[in-house]
């Protein structure tokens, strides 16, 4: 839907995703190949008479969802320790303590991205890249954000298989979810099994009368006989945990979707308001970030936030987070990150309503989603204060695309691309409005 104006730029866009997913490719959070993305985008920068800045922050890329496989590795432990338990009853203890771990760092980790477990993994370098544009004279009243994240994910083995149903696409969602699914169930069976034996045998050992009545009743030695067969069970459904992400690096996704597409578009973006200032909106201040590490849960644009909480840069400052355009048929705005229990800018979410409506974009997902699993940067720009909302061209659901290697750029076209571009203009062209009325 690009126009001819507009057409150079999506193409260039496309080019810059197709160089990040096919040149460098994989990128995972703080590997050699994120900074390599990183530096490449803060050469386009320089490339238009911009000068880049590069922050550097921590990361512990497999303290959060990265590490999700460590769960299903435990849920095996403990199912293969249960057999041995039933005979050692004090390994009941030990077993809980570290289902109840495992639960409690799942629940913070994994789901609401804190950072309170990254100082007991492993630690990387990453890296934030942005680059500011300021009006023809200098001065500014607001500023305007542009992001993307320059990272990748680990390869989703179970989304990947589904790649032999692409064209059934129920099977597919069947091949991805049930796995899934089936081997949460098993875990967290098997932890709450650790738990409520140590209850009762430390119960036993404490004299307690429910305890020893509980130990000495048919019900529970059926139950005890079952663990002779159910350990069985629920280590098959944590080896699909312990094999959800890939953690050989070569196999990891390349980006192309995934995060390239919002890099290329924010870069584009900038580019496009350098070579005509005059269509910038008035007093306005245009900000490329090429956010690292969301794929480790946010990191890169925590670590920006937290950077900047004290100066100019995220004062009065609108964010658009450009997270994954590439599929034509799901233009949509990103409202809310439900597991962050996030809610994004009421602003710019109808800013883009109306601008899909101008442009004749219909949108098989309605426009407008929350994000239904993890989080994405506009959560800690909202944190922060900052009017922020995600737009995204992606379909929702766990596609064989989605965080694995089949994430290329031969998947979608520039014409998508582009259609993009069109959209974040629009949108800027309101928020101009918006502050010249608010003034």
């Amino acid at each position: 839907m690009a126009t001819e104006t507009t057409k150079q730029y999506a193409e260039e866009a496309y080019d810059i995703v197709c160089h990040a997913a096919n040149e460098i490719g994989s990128r995972l959070p703080g590997s050699d190949g994120e900074k390599e993305y990183a530096d490449y985008m803060g050469g386009k920068l320089k490339e238009i008479g911009i000068e880049p800045v590069k922050e550097e922050f921590a990361v512990s890329p497999r303290s959060s969802i990265g590490g999700l496989p460590y769960a299903g590795r435990l849920g095996i432990v403990l199912s293969a320790l249960i057999y041995l338990a039933l005979n050692i009853h004090t390994l009941w203890f030990g077993m809980a303590l570290a289902g109840v771990a495992g639960v409690v760092w799942l629940i913070c980790s994994v789901f609401l991205y804190k950072t309170w477990f990254d100082m007991f993994f492993k630690q990387e370098i990453s890296q934030n890249v942005y680059g500011e544009l300021l009006p023809p004279d200098g001065k500014y009243d607001y500023t305007v954000i542009l992001s993307g994240h320059t990272d990748t994910s680990w390869n989703w083995r179970h989304s990947e298989h589904a790649y032999r149903y692409r064209h059934k696409p129920i099977l597919g969602i069947l091949a991805t979810y049930g796995k899934v699914g089936f081997g949460a169930v098993c875990f967290f069976f098997t932890v709450a099994v650790t738990v409520t034996m140590a209850a009762i045998y430390l119960g036993s050992y404490l004299h307690l009368p429910l305890a020893q009545q509980i130990l000495a009743s048919a019900s529970f030695r059926a139950f005890r006989g079952s663990l002779l067969v159910l350990p069985f069970i629920t280590a098959i459904g944590c080896a699909f945990v312990a094999m959800w992400g890939d953690a050989d690096p070569r196999n990891a996704s390349r980006g192309a979707m995934d995060n390239a597409t919002g890099c290329a578009l924010s870069y584009e973006i900038i580019k496009y308001f350098k070579e005509h200032p005059d269509k910038m909106p008035k007093n306005c201040r245009i900000v490329d970030l090429n956010c690292g590490s969301e794929e480790a849960g946010l990191r890169g644009s925590m670590a920006f936030a937290r950077e900047h909480k004290n100066d100019d840069l995220i004062q009065n400052a609108w964010h658009i987070n450009i997270d994954s355009v590439a599929d034509a048929d799901y233009f949509e705005v990103v409202i809310q990150d439900d597991w962050q229990m996030t809610r994004f800018d009421r602003d710019l979410e109808q800013m883009f309503k109306d601008t899909f409506k101008e442009l004749g974009i219909e949108s098989k997902s309605g426009g407008c989603i929350h994000n239904p699993v993890g989080g994405c940067d506009s959560t800690p720009m909202t944190r922060a204060g900052v009017k922020s909302v995600t737009f995204a061209a992606q379909n929702p659901m766990l596609t064989y695309y989605y965080h694995t290697w089949h994430d290329t750029p031969e998947r979608f076209s520039a014409e998508t691309v582009g259609t993009g571009f069109d959209v974040l203009l629009s949108v800027i062209d309101k928020i101009g409005k918006f502050e010249e009325n608010k003034a």
